[in-house]
């Protein structure tokens, strides 16, 4: 339904009606609109009913919780799924904005960059979460995928990538188990990822 500045001003009467046809008119940005009807700028995307908000994958996440407490693993694993993708997306959202703001915006490109990894770290938490709801579903052909996946952006030094591999040991995809020691060879320079970071969101 679009709603016409006259229907404003006669429902809102006044001002504040005259300020709100000209925003919605596309004449105002949310924070101008804030500054003249002295309200809160409205920022839609920082609320859990965006499928684009970090917000809305943790409730999602949350709720997947609740899910696997009641061994409803169905519900679970679709509520894990929407949030893997969710954080999968916004991760590389992110990602792309701190690459456009190198040697441009320091600021703006660190805060994205950091925005990144925090998504990414949340994505892996998503998959190993599913990972777990797979294996409870004697599913291992799915959750083996996912294991993979949490070890290359995570890799083996890294707490959450110790566990992917050790779900790897106990399904029996591996044979060797990982006492969480540091690999005695350096790594190769050309393929590996920092272990402080997780990897670029996937594809």
């Amino acid at each position: 339904m679009v709603v016409s500045p006259r229907f404003l001003r006669y429902t809102l009467g006044g001002w504040a009606a005259a300020v709100l046809s000209v925003a919605l008119a596309g004449g105002l940005s949310g924070a101008a609109l804030a500054q003249a009807t002295g309200s809160d700028p409205v920022r839609p995307l920082n609320q859990t009913t965006s499928a684009l908000s970090i917000a809305a994958g943790q409730q999602l996440m949350t709720e997947a919780s609740a899910a696997i407490a009641d061994q409803n693993y169905a519900l679970a694993e679709e509520k894990l799924k929407q949030a893997r993708d969710s954080f999968n997306q916004i991760s590389s959202y992110y990602q792309e904005l701190a690459q456009m703001f190198i040697g441009v915006d320091t600021a703006i490109n660190r805060s994205n960059r950091e925005k990144a990894l925090e998504t990414a770290q949340l994505r892996d938490q998503a998959s190993y979460q599913l990972a777990l709801v797979y294996r409870s579903q004697d599913k291992p052909n799915e959750a083996v995928p996912l294991l993979m996946e949490i070890l290359r952006s995570q890799q083996p030094t890294r707490e959450l990538g110790q566990r992917a591999y050790q779900q790897l040991f106990e399904l029996g995809f591996v044979d060797e188990p990982y006492s969480g020691r540091a690999a005695a060879t350096p790594a190769d320079p050309t393929t590996s990822t920092d272990p402080a970071e997780p990897a670029a969101p996937a594809e």
